[in-house]
């Protein structure tokens, strides 16, 4: 789900997008009384003296983000955590563009500080985002700031929808049958008739109907529309993203500068994990284990070790008291409990530190810190010649849409067709976003 707005005359929709100018502007101000005891009190050895009482020059680039924050319709149209985030960085972007350009073209350059300005941006990147969602969590415990929303959807497509709109809490919705300001219409399972039958209805009754394509593989914020104006159609530009020449290029630098950033806590980990390995159980700190990689060329994946040695009696005498551990392995290719684990072993791959050995693969340049995760060579024919010919065109990544998605509570037909989905609607936004969703992940089970 992206994007939806508000629908009929509600005064408590202006209110709220009252509350939420002046939160970021809340939060803009603190970024820059920030910056200004970050910038006067560091660097002064090899930068210019900064004078704190001064910064109430600065205070017109407020103006500037807030503007560039209305223009990406922040305050009016209601996106989920990650999509507001997104749109307040493109602002801010945006914002620092048109202020250097300011400063570069008129006599104030030397009256500003640059430096200043770049730490005042980085600071309000973290301090917006956040302060907003404080506040729109205590703001969302009065109903009166709620969009009440009816869906109208055929199973399994309504439990989707019902579900986010109940848990996913940023967006400010409320499920209901009655009385709705928004109507949200799944395409999926309606013949065109009956669809076209249900707009119609709606469309009376309320001005704010989304209606969820049929298509729900692809994300179409990524999707050209070709307008052909002589034929009154308009078609629809498609491409797997993770296939262009383009996208593949900035993942690479996008990848390689954060593995940089990365590596030497990752380093430091790895020394404090080997330790701990070897102190609880015999056998070698490295387990490496022949995967399918980039056009199905297999390649040795590393992971630490995370069983005893020579566990294959223990899970034979497991398997035949546990039955149903069989049937699980099949469709989840998991066992609930496996008993070839250690100690160590269960907390590392609990918190997917298991994986952290893969950095290797990533220097090596046979896997991608993000993308699908490398599947077992007896895995090829499940994953079925059309998926194959999708998934294996891309190096796998060390985490991916999978592992912060459901992880072992998807089947494996769901993990494909995370995969997929990935590969065809990637970008470097996705990207960050999975990132910062494995670290999520990583620290709360710590």
């Amino acid at each position: 789900m992206q994007l939806m707005k508000t629908s009929k005359f509600n005064p408590y929709s202006y209110i709220f997008s009252l509350l939420l100018i002046a939160i970021d502007l809340l939060a803009l101000i603190f970024s820059l009384e920030l910056a200004t005891l970050i910038r006067a009190n560091s660097f002064t050895q090899i930068l210019p003296l900064f004078e704190a009482t001064s910064n109430y020059k600065y205070y017109w680039i407020i103006v500037i983000i807030l503007f560039m924050f209305i223009f990406e319709k922040i305050y009016f149209t209601r996106y989920d955590f990650w999509g507001d985030t997104k749109r307040v960085l493109k602002g801010l972007l945006f914002s620092s563009l048109a202020v250097f350009t300011v400063i570069s073209l008129t006599k104030i350059s030397d009256e500003h500080s640059r430096t200043f300005i770049v730490i005042f941006f980085i600071l309000a990147f973290i301090i917006v985002p956040t302060l907003k969602r404080i506040f729109k969590k205590i703001l969302f415990n009065f109903d009166i700031f709620k969009i009440k929303v009816k869906i109208v959807a055929n199973d399994p497509q309504y439990d989707l929808l019902y579900n986010e709109i109940r848990d996913n809490w940023y967006f400010g919705f409320k499920n209901t049958q009655k009385d709705y300001d928004m109507v949200i219409i799944s395409s999926n399972k309606f013949d065109i008739i009956d669809l076209q039958n249900i707009i119609k209805k709606y469309t009376k009754k309320t001005k704010d109907i989304y209606v969820v394509p049929y298509m729900n593989h692809l994300d179409f914020s990524h999707t050209e529309i070709v307008d052909y104006s002589n034929i009154r159609l308009s078609a629809l530009h498609i491409e797997n993203r993770l296939l262009n020449y383009k996208n593949i290029l900035i993942k690479y630098f996008f990848e390689k500068l954060l593995v940089i950033l990365i590596l030497p806590f990752v380093l430091l980990l790895h020394v404090i994990i080997l330790i701990v390995i070897k102190f609880d159980s015999k056998g070698s700190v490295i387990f490496k284990q022949k995967r399918l990689g980039k056009n199905s060329k297999i390649f040795n994946c590393y992971k630490y070790r995370t069983m005893y040695v020579q566990n294959q009696n223990i899970l034979d005498n497991y398997l035949k008291n546990n039955p149903d551990e069989v049937e699980h392995f099949e469709i989840y290719h998991k066992y609930k409990n496996d008993p070839r684990t250690t100690k160590i072993g269960k907390f590392l791959r609990k918190t997917s530190l298991d994986e952290f050995p893969q950095f290797y693969n990533v220097l090596k340049g046979n896997m991608n810190l993000i993308g699908p995760r490398p599947y077992m060579l007896n895995e090829k024919e499940k994953i079925g010649s059309f998926n194959e010919e999708l998934i294996l065109k891309v190096k796998p990544g060390i985490t991916g849409l999978w592992q912060v998605n459901g992880r072992n509570e998807l089947t494996f037909k769901q993990r494909v067709d995370l995969d997929t989905w990935y590969i065809q609607n990637w970008s470097l936004w996705m990207d960050f976003v999975i990132f910062m969703k494995t670290l999520k992940v990583v620290f709360l089970k710590i």
